[in-house]
């Protein structure tokens, strides 16, 4: 979502989108009126955004896919049961930016919100003024609903906090079962939960490392995988698949014909003959007739690392030139591939059982600009999962966006 006006003092309003997948109505939310080779069908354009901050991950050792997880969850079913069972909570109406040092009627309704889900204690409530409790509120709330924890209420706030108890309940009860279908991933695994666009890699029943991820768009979905992790790829090549050349490259091309040489993207023909771009009609479908290759480098979409998990649809996991794609609320901006924060990190540990491939070997590597492929010693099992809710073993109650309306509560947003 986009916020209406950073400067403006007025509580954003809800955006149509978000409208349509939470179903709010307007009296409770304040609403206003060419076949490319498989293995490279999905990846990803270049996508550009600047952010102003990073998101706080999920800290805990307990990996999200164990039965620790499965155990919190079904306690903060029981939790939220009891909440919906007491009526829920307030929605708060349209009003001023609530922010530290606010003083107006709907922060006394934010306080009654903040405290019906634990995040405020309930002898707090009873003021209209957003004092540094209400702030510190705020900030727990973000954090477990995956928003950047600014204690304000921003537009991603607002939309989380007006989400009613019934639909927050229903979700985790629809997570549960989620989970119990999940409980043997391996000894040693990568998770990437495509709603909360995060990574886990898990090792021996603990969270070795976290990294923030960009997933697919909502049109461009992230598919559910079961797989394995075969090969890195230092300094790869980017082969364009024909979709992203029909809905993206052809339209950049139109606006701006100097495109494919500032990405370093050549064109070959059947015959691997290059072209250059001015052979082609560019107001036609004719590109996708071509086959179109980034070289590897700085602007190369997939960074300097590329990590192959062999699947019928043609995704896998890579790094960014573009680091501005990790921060912000939302990080759903990709065409179903799954971009990683940190990724040398990640690949340091797939790589721990490849004599020789330490970080140094591993930096080195990509310092050359050579093409480098390496095998794992070990394939190691990745899991792309879509866990919208889930608890804590600490006692915490985690919520994401339902970015692609799997979990159904349309009817239970209202």
């Amino acid at each position: 979502m986009t916020l209406r006006d950073s400067s403006s003092d007025k509580m954003p309003s809800i955006s149509r989108r978000d409208a349509l997948l939470y179903g709010l109505t307007a009296a409770a939310a304040g609403l206003a009126a060419g076949q490319a080779h498989a293995q490279f069908a999905a990846v990803e354009w270049e996508q550009r955004f600047d952010a102003g901050g990073m998101p706080q991950l999920r800290r805990s050792h307990v990996p999200i896919l164990s039965q620790q997880t499965l155990a919190a969850t079904e306690a903060a079913l029981q939790e939220y049961t009891g909440i919906e069972g007491r009526g829920g909570w307030p929605l708060i109406p349209p009003g001023p930016m609530l922010k530290l040092g606010s003083r107006h009627p709907n922060v006394e309704i934010l306080r009654q919100r903040l405290a019906a889900s634990g995040d405020l204690q309930a002898t707090a409530v009873g003021s209209t003024t957003f004092d540094s409790y209400v702030e510190a509120a705020v900030r727990r709330f973000q954090t477990r609903h995956g928003l950047l924890p600014s204690g304000s209420v921003t537009e991603a706030t607002f939309t989380a906090l007006n989400v009613p108890a019934r639909a927050r309940r229903a979700q985790l009860e629809i997570n549960a079962g989620r989970l119990r279908s999940l409980q043997n991933p391996g000894d040693r695994f990568v998770m990437v939960n495509i709603p909360a666009a995060s990574i886990e890699a898990v090792e021996g029943g603990q969270v070795a490392l976290s990294h923030t991820a960009v997933v697919g768009k909502p049109d461009r979905a992230s598919p559910l995988l079961n797989v394995k992790a075969t090969e890195v790829n230092f300094n790869p090549f980017w082969t364009v698949p024909a979709s992203i050349v029909r809905k993206d490259l052809i339209p950049k091309m139109q606006a701006n014909p100097e495109y494919l040489t500032k990405n370093h993207i050549r064109i070959y023909d059947q015959r691997g003959n290059e072209l250059q771009s001015t052979q082609v009609n560019w107001n036609s479908n004719e590109a996708t007739n071509y086959m179109f290759r980034a070289d590897p480098g700085e602007v190369n979409p997939l960074g300097s690392v590329r990590i192959n998990i062999p699947n019928k649809d043609g995704v896998y996991m890579h790094d960014t030139p573009e680091k501005g794609l990790f921060g912000g609320d939302e990080r759903y901006d990709s065409s179903g591939c799954v971009r990683v924060q940190n990724v040398r990190e990640l690949v340091e540990w797939l790589l721990r059982r490849n004599p020789g491939w330490d970080r140094g070997h591993i930096d080195a590597a990509i310092r050359s600009g050579d093409r480098i492929d390496v095998r794992l010693a070990q394939p190691v099992t990745v899991h792309w999962v879509y866990i919208s809710a889930w608890g804590d073993p600490d006692g915490t109650a985690q919520f994401r966006e339902d970015i692609y309306g799997r979990d159904g509560l349309e009817v239970a947003y209202r």
